[in-house]
């Protein structure tokens, strides 16, 4: 592995003590960039103002082991002002040991690819060397293999307003720079034309982004792809004001082919994207909520599997509310999940991104908060068929199927059933639970 690389699983907690560096519960850090993490964790700001770093990481004092911080439930990659780097992976159950984190890796930006916001819809998976890159380089490879498709396409050209001063008339005359400019050249016009050319903020964009990533890319193989990329952008100019180019991106019939690309170009050139951070130093940070990602891949491919024998799949139904207020709804119901039967029966189900636990005196860590709302979920929607979907776990994989009855409340039942999604092959997982709701 890496030596400028660490890699860390969710809710896993690093330690800088050496006296536990082959501690079984605890992952060893040099001091040294253990106290530059530290220091990004406790002074980054999140782009969009409602979340800092500690939101991300929890930062606090380990009894009889001293300053700990531990990773909570967002996957992703921290690179810090050294260059170090902090991978998170996703806490999902493997039987090949020695092949875990690669697994994982692949794993994890499949299910990325299914969240709605997230550039990645169109790379070849086939060609990420996920083995032996780190997230940050995948990422990366994923822009490359975006622009090279778009560069065979071709480049878009547009009209672009041009400002000169020229020996001969065109366009339109800009009267007072042309009196600034022209009191003693007569035989000049200070002119404003358009003209048809590839330089557009577009691919200005790109051909920034390409030469940032060439510089903080590490991979041989990126940084030759980018450097053959380039020459496509010979025409372009760089960008000199990202804000003013942003601003200027138009995405539509024309330029479809560019919008994955300007999210990306956004997220590598302004940390506008994702969970990013910004702070006083040059460290940066592509992380994402696991328990949305979750969501975004079971809800895709449930879609799919229960598509296949024509049942209706919504997400994020908005079709309820609580209470109400002075005439106002307040308190909405959001299944992750409404099912309707061709027979008009409704399913709900909940997802859930949680580690449960083979213990049923414990209610097998089961949140009393979840089982509340799943009881709200099927009154509001007068159906007794609730399910909460968790990930497949090796400690809960071979439990017998798990479903909780409530007593009776007005003539009717509330049945709230588990159901174990495997995120490594969720197509049978999937095909496994329509069986059971067939």
């Amino acid at each position: 592995m890496d030596d400028n690389m660490l890699i860390i699983k969710e809710f896993d907690t690093i330690t800088c003590n050496i006296d536990y560096k082959n501690d079984k519960y605890l992952t060893y850090l040099d001091k040294d960039i253990f106290a530059d993490f530290d220091k990004f964790v406790r002074e980054n700001t999140s782009e969009d103002d409602e979340t800092a770093a500690l939101d991300f990481f929890r930062a606090f004092a380990k009894k009889g082991v001293g300053d700990v911080i531990q990773a909570r439930n967002y996957v992703g990659l921290v690179q810090l002002e050294s260059g170090y780097q902090i991978q998170v992976l996703p806490k999902i159950d493997f039987i090949v040991d020695n092949e875990a984190d690669s697994i994982t890796t692949k794993v994890f930006l499949k299910m990325l690819r299914s969240m709605k916001d997230f550039p990645g819809k169109v790379y070849n998976a086939a060609n990420l060397k996920t083995d032996r890159m780190n997230l940050y380089e995948i990422f990366i490879s994923m822009y490359i293999q975006q622009v090279a498709e778009l560069t065979k396409r071709g480049l878009k050209s547009a009209y672009i307003p041009i400002n000169e001063n020229l020996n001969f008339y065109k366009g339109k005359l800009l009267f007072n720079e042309h009196i600034k400019k022209n009191t003693v050249h007569r035989e000049k016009f200070y002119v404003s034309y358009d003209e048809f050319q590839i330089n557009r903020a577009e691919n200005r964009l790109i051909k920034s982004t390409l030469i940032k990533l060439q510089k903080v890319s590490t991979n041989s193989s990126n940084i030759k792809a980018i450097r053959q990329l380039l020459v496509f952008f010979e025409m372009v100019d760089m960008s000199t004001n990202y804000v003013k180019d942003f601003s200027e991106v138009v995405i539509d019939r024309n330029t479809k082919d560019y919008e994955d690309i300007m999210m990306w170009s956004k997220v590598f050139l302004m940390n506008k994207s994702f969970s990013t951070f910004t702070g006083d130093t040059n460290s940066r940070a592509l992380l994402f909520p696991m328990e949305k990602v979750y969501e975004a891949y079971v809800a895709q491919n449930m879609k799919r599997v229960l598509g296949e024998i024509d049942w209706d799949v919504s997400t994020q139904d908005r079709g309820y509310y609580l209470f109400e207020e002075n005439n106002r709804n307040i308190f909405a119901l959001r299944p992750d999940i409404v099912v309707a039967r061709e027979d008009g029966h409704q399913i709900i189900m909940d997802t859930k991104w949680k580690r449960l636990i083979n213990d049923g005196g414990k209610n097998y860590g089961i949140s009393q908060a979840d089982m509340y709302q799943m009881f709200a979920y099927s009154k509001k929607y007068n159906t007794p068929d609730i399910w909460l979907l968790y990930p497949k776990t090796e400690e809960i994989a071979l439990h017998e199927d798990i479903t909780f009855k409530s007593y009776e409340v007005d003539g009717s039942y509330v049945n709230v059933s588990l159901f174990f999604v495997d995120v490594t092959d969720i197509e049978m997982s999937l095909k496994k639970l329509r069986s059971k709701l067939v």
